[in-house]
């Protein structure tokens, strides 16, 4: 279901006004799409944050005069340090309608140990009935050994829902972790610089014995 947003459209442009819009605890925001004109908004801050908690939300935006429009954030820019939304595109869809989007891969479970699960893919690019967006395609790793693999065409999708992505494309293995081996090398390679650093100061010590004897 899609969650209800009371929107204002707004006729005032450029980083004035949308620091006037943030002060106000509210969020710009443009939407746009089946050939319609861009169309500016205001959102309102807390619930906008809660809904965007979910990257592929979908919105059903209310104007003031009743009439309302389907949405699904297409991007969403932060404050580089705060993480608060600063502005989100919106794109325009209809009931019914197939949308391609990106959805996150989330694992489930755990490997059988010392073996790990490495996402390769972070994301995968799906069409689906834009009503039907899931928050994320889950894979499932339990008591998977070393060795294991799963390609994008493996991966089960939600019903209805068609892979975009490539199906050759690696998603997810599971291996031995390798920072054991690179931590054991660095180890080995101090240790090595360090005996290196003894026996150069250890000749340079026989070098000053020698010395003060000859000047004796």
């Amino acid at each position: 279901m899609p969650e209800t947003l009371n929107v204002q459209t707004r006729d005032d442009f450029g980083k004035g006004a949308a620091r006037r819009i943030r002060a106000e605890h509210q969020i710009p925001a443009v939407l746009y799409g089946h050939g319609m004109d861009p169309l500016h908004l205001t959102l309102p801050g807390h619930e906008t944050a809660l809904a965007a908690r979910n990257s592929n939300a979908l919105l059903e935006l209310v104007l003031p005069g009743g009439d309302s429009h389907l949405a699904l954030i297409k991007e969403i820019q932060r404050h580089p340090l705060r993480r608060t939304l600063t502005h989100l595109d919106l794109i325009a869809v209809r009931r019914g309608e197939k949308v391609q989007v990106d959805i996150p891969v989330i694992l489930v479970g755990e490997p059988t140990a010392p073996a790990i699960a490495v996402v390769d893919a972070q994301t995968l690019t799906i069409e689906v009935d834009a009503l039907k967006v899931p928050e994320s395609i889950e894979v499932d790793v339990e008591e998977k050994e070393e060795g294991y693999q799963l390609f994008a065409g493996d991966v089960k999708l939600p019903a209805g829902a068609e892979l975009v992505t490539e199906a050759e494309l690696l998603v997810v293995a599971v291996q031995l972790p390798r920072v054991d081996a690179e931590l054991e090398a660095a180890i080995e390679e101090n240790e090595a610089a360090g005996a290196e650093l003894g026996a150069d100061a250890e000749d340079s010590e026989g070098e000053s014995t020698e010395e003060s004897a000859d000047e004796e």
